[in-house]
């Protein structure tokens, strides 16, 4: 009972964090994947569209992204049409919508967590606790990432493959035509899920094979197993190709009025297949290192920790026990002439679900780009197999430490101030006043994340409003660029806003500009400018975990 408690009470935080909402900014990703490209293309907003939704490289399937956060934009939009809610669109709904829908799919998590942990051997509450408790299923899984729609179709592809077990039989396989539509669904939203996919897969193969059916029902399995991966395909490949042709219309009937006709039919002739584009970028290492380098074992001994902590640590121990045991047990059967043992047959828990958790970190590894976020999906099989009585009883404290400690950093403080900020300055430039009389409003971004414009909430026939995005600019081109905007200060209602970490704000002192209006939202943790320890310590530590709004002062 006090499990089950707990674990209810652990969801209504999922959910209650979620509507808050949880000011951490992860990645760029979480926004730029998926929330703004639709808030573009469904309210017709201005927004920043990443490389991978050009109709010139075409790497992200559209699918996801309009059944998730494009439907979420399409119903307050329909509200607010219908006069049901008059200001339905702002800059909360159009953050908390799309990550309301992620969050009530992470309990797909929970699902699969309670339908498995009988399978594998496992306690079903105790997995259900350190699932809900884990800050990775708090903050990971209620943001819009392409990782945790990953996670979410390995969780249904196990659940698929886990055949119960009638009393007294073996396990019979499952429906071979749901397997190949999730599979192929995963493909497409991340081609990286064939590497989750291979363990599950495999030990579906080995259920068919070990039922003893006849070769007509392994063969009668694969087929439909093919055809519906192949009917799924056609789906993505088809909206896809619809989608990016659409894209790139406006574009060609510009330069091409006369031959319009033309223009569409050239257009639908390429079929887009994102999945493959996808890994043509991505198997090219210069590519890759545009976006950074690790060494191949940042996964194994780095992410995996960052994320799952001791648990991860006890995996890694208990892998290395078996494989030593494995070894031994094979080298003895060799001795002894009665063939090979088997690991994917007969689950008896943990060696199979340390394989459902190793052989992915091991194919992700392959690659020289790794982010931590990259292995969320790994939570599954790590929670079932912590989850026997002789498991992580005795980290108890420190498991509730750990979590404790990653949902403050990445649900609060990392990048903790940019979105607050938006809210701030959406609210600023639509307020009454602004509204009777139009203003021209520069925002000029520095040592930040990547802003979502989105969330601006700034019609795209809107001219009021710039964003200008420095990144991590050096201090000689962002004050070059300071001053060339407050030279050209010769609107009345014009104003200059600029926002910077504490950590940097000596940057734009040495500029030599004035400001008026400093606005400081707290707090703010910016890993890429980390606050030094000695100022920490000193009264100036607000300073350094927050974020400046600076107002450049026209009347100097």
């Amino acid at each position: 009972m006090v499990a089950r408690a707990l674990w209810a009470l652990l969801a209504a935080l999922r959910a209650g964090w979620c509507l808050l909402p949880q000011s951490g900014y992860l990645h760029p990703d979480e926004f730029f994947q998926a929330p703004e490209v639709m808030a573009g293309d469904i309210l017709n907003l201005q927004v920043y569209y990443p490389w991978e939704f050009l109709s010139s490289s075409p790497c992200r399937t559209v699918v996801f992204p309009l059944m998730t956060s494009g439907v979420m934009y399409w119903l307050i939009k329909s509200l607010q049409q219908l006069d049901i809610c008059s200001s339905c669109i702002n800059s909360y709904t159009l953050l908390v919508s799309p990550r309301l829908l992620f969050t009530i799919f992470s309990f797909i998590l929970d699902y699969s967590v309670y339908r498995l942990a009988p399978f594998w051997e496992a306690d079903p509450w105790k997995a259900l606790v350190l699932l809900a408790g884990s800050y990775v299923t708090l903050v990971f899984y209620t943001r819009t990432f392409t990782n945790t729609l990953e996670g979410l179709l390995f969780a249904l592809l196990m659940v698929l493959v886990s055949s119960r077990k009638s009393s007294g039989s073996s396990a019979e396989p499952t429906s071979s035509s749901l397997i190949g539509v999730v599979t192929t669904a995963g493909f497409f939203n991340r081609p990286t899920f064939l590497a989750f996919a291979l363990m599950p897969l495999l030990y579906w193969a080995s259920l068919i094979v070990d039922s003893q059916k006849s070769i007509k029902t392994l063969i009668n399995h694969i087929l439909k197993f093919i055809l519906y991966a192949c009917f799924t395909a056609f789906i993505f490949i088809t909206a896809d190709t619809f989608y990016f042709a659409s894209v790139s219309l406006d574009n060609l009937y510009s330069t091409n009025k006369s031959n319009l006709i033309d223009a569409i039919v050239q257009l639908h002739d390429k079929m887009v297949v994102t999945p493959f584009n996808f890994l043509s970028y991505n198997l090219n290492p210069h590519n890759l290192a545009l976006h950074g380098s690790h060494p191949r074992v940042t996964h194994f001994t780095v992410n995996g920790v960052m994320l799952f902590g001791i648990l991860h640590i006890l995996a890694i121990v208990a892998g290395f026990k078996m494989l030593k045991k494995y070894i031994h047990h094979l080298m003895l059967v060799r001795w002894c002439y009665h063939g090979l043992p088997g690991l994917l047959v007969h689950p008896e828990g943990s060696p199979t679900l340390l394989l459902f958790y190793f052989v992915p970190l091991a194919f992700l590894s392959l690659f020289s780009h790794q982010e931590p976020r990259f292995l969320i999906p790994l939570i599954l099989p790590l929670v079932l197999f912590s989850a026997s009585p002789s498991r992580a009883v005795k980290w108890k404290l420190l498991i509730v430490l750990f979590n404790l400690l990653g949902a403050l950093l990445f649900g609060c403080l990392h990048q903790g101030g940019l979105i607050p900020c938006l809210f701030h300055l959406e609210q600023l430039i639509h307020s009454p006043a602004s509204s009777s009389h139009p203003r021209h409003y520069t925002l000029l971004f520095a040592h930040t994340y990547m802003p979502p414009r989105s969330l601006l909430n700034i019609k795209k026939t809107d001219v009021h409003v710039e964003v200008i995005d420095m990144a991590g600019a050096g201090e000689e081109a962002l004050c070059q660029t300071v001053e060339q905007r407050a030279s050209n200060f010769t609107c009345s209602d014009c104003h200059i806003f600029i926002i910077i970490p504490g950590t940097v704000r000596d940057t734009i002192t040495k500029c030599g500009v004035p400001f008026k209006n400093e606005t400081l939202v707290f707090p703010h943790l910016s890993m890429e400018d980390p606050p030094q320890i000695p100022v920490l310590s000193s009264g100036n530590w607000r300073s350094q975990l927050g974020l400046y709004i600076l107002e450049l002062n026209r009347d100097h």
